[in-house]
């Protein structure tokens, strides 16, 4: 059951449900593919240390790092084949092939960065960045779908919502940066009032809708050991070692809709109450800490992520679509946290060109493997990357570099089975069908950058 309302209040509804479309997701571009080009090469295994616009994500203290300021604009598309392979079932649906979701992610990304010294009485730096990214190449602000499914629907692909850091950063001391982030996220809020006849006809509307942001912290801090411990000059065997933390709070887009319909006649005053609350584009705190070492032409970097999905339940208990708190039923949503390494490198050719690879495992944060009409699928997945940066240092105009990246992803979506629940089924408290989920997902990216 998607969310829906009979008669001419479903497409009232419909609209007030915030530029409702299929196929969104609870993932975010940062998580799951990665922001700029080279998130998205190093598989993120370097993004903590990444000085460009997306550490207002990964790591904001890494705005420090490069004292120039910053224009980056790109372009990602990401192509997904979902499958879902029927296993059999007594009540299986008819399915149109394997394929589940073939629906591309498609955003545009823009970024700045800019040193806000001149605006205090203080020579201290003091960095701001700026990192948006749009869906449908800037023509979706608000990529929102909440559904059931009797088919099966995956957790995390999708299209994204609006993306959107505010950061700032600022060296604590030699070789000690520290930095923070809001990231914004949208909470809608819509209330419906119509007095409607059996044929939809409705008079006396009154409809009121709200979205007031949402704003959760990131944090992190970047250590170079070298500059910290080591003279200016010296040769010590900390040059070139960096470590770097950073926490993000978690996120989420929010939809609540209270509809209420009077049909004279049938369904006196106060009229019939329809409330949903539902929520989409989950992302879970995230812990992450990482190690990078450059030496000569190499510089090379592994990072660790914990995220703590399990709290992910007690979302869903405020959910009226996806609620599982309902006893008694065979398949319940059940979250764990999981740990995802990461490890990637990057190699200088010459002044110009530099190449960047990475590779991530990250296990499912799904553990059940069921869940009642909701039916998500998740699978544990490789992630790997490649990419390509070129620096054009003699332009006629500019008086710094012109940076281009270009990066590509692909990820390997492991088997795995699952039972689907559909409390219409005739045979249901049992399964209607066994699928095995897997896929594969590529991800294509660019961006130029400005320095001033």
């Amino acid at each position: 059951m998607t969310v829906s309302f009979s008669g001419r209040v479903a497409a009232v509804v419909g609209g007030v449900l915030v530029q409702s479309v299929a196929l969104a997701s609870m993932g975010n571009i940062g998580t799951t593919y990665g922001v700029l080009p080279s998130d998205i090469a190093s598989a993120q295994a370097l993004s903590l240390f990444n000085d460009q616009v997306s550490a207002t994500y990964y790591n904001p203290a890494a705005l420090a790092k490069d004292p120039r300021g910053e224009l980056t604009t790109g372009l990602m598309h990401a192509e997904h084949e979902l499958r879902a392979k029927s296993l059999g079932g007594a009540d299986a649906p008819i399915r149109n092939g394997d394929v589940l979701q073939d629906s591309p992610s498609q955003q545009i990304l823009l970024g700045m960065k800019t040193d806000l010294t001149s605006l205090t009485q203080y020579n201290h730096p003091i960095y701001f960045g700026l990192m948006l990214g749009v869906e449908k190449y800037g023509e979706e602000m608000l990529a929102f779908d909440s559904s059931t499914s009797q088919q099966g629907q995956y957790f995390e692909y999708g299209r994204q919502p609006l993306f959107l850091n505010l950061g700032g950063a600022t060296q604590l001391w030699r070789g000690i940066d520290v930095g923070a982030t809001a990231r914004i996220t949208l909470h809608a809020a819509a209330d419906l009032s119509a007095t409607t006849d059996l044929a939809g006809n409705t008079q006396y509307e009154e409809l009121d809708v709200s979205a007031k942001p949402s704003i959760r912290p990131i944090f992190g801090i970047n250590m170079d050991w070298g500059e910290t411990f080591c003279g200016e000059g010296d040769d010590c065997w900390f040059n070139g070692l960096e470590t770097a933390f950073s926490y993000r709070g978690y996120s989420n887009t929010q939809t609540e809709v209270n509809a209420n319909a009077v049909i004279p006649g049938v369904i006196p005053n106060p009229g019939l109450m329809l409330n949903i609350n539902t929520l989409d584009s989950y992302q879970p705190n995230i812990l992450a800490g990482g190690v990078q070492y450059q030496a000569g032409r190499w510089r090379t970097g592994v990072t660790i992520e914990w995220q703590e999905w399990s709290a992910l339940e007690e979302e869903f208990e405020n959910d009226t679509i996806k609620d599982q708190t309902v006893s008694g039923q065979p398949g319940q949503l059940t979250f764990q946290d999981v740990i995802i390494p990461r490890i990637g490198t990057e190699f200088r050719l010459n002044e110009n060109f530099s190449f960047t690879g990475g590779v991530a495992y990250s296990e499912s944060p799904l553990e059940s493997n069921a869940s009642v009409d909701v039916n998500y699928l998740d699978t544990d997945k490789w992630i790997i990357g490649l990419g390509v940066t070129a620096k054009y240092k003699k332009t006629r105009f500019l008086a710094f570099p012109v940076r281009l990246d270009l990066a590509y992803q692909h990820q390997i979506l492991e088997d795995r089975t699952f039972d689907i629940y559909d409390t219409q089924s005739a045979v249901y408290p049992q399964p209607s069908e066994q699928v095995e989920a897997s896929g594969d997902v590529n991800v294509i990216s660019g961006s130029i950058t400005l320095k001033f």
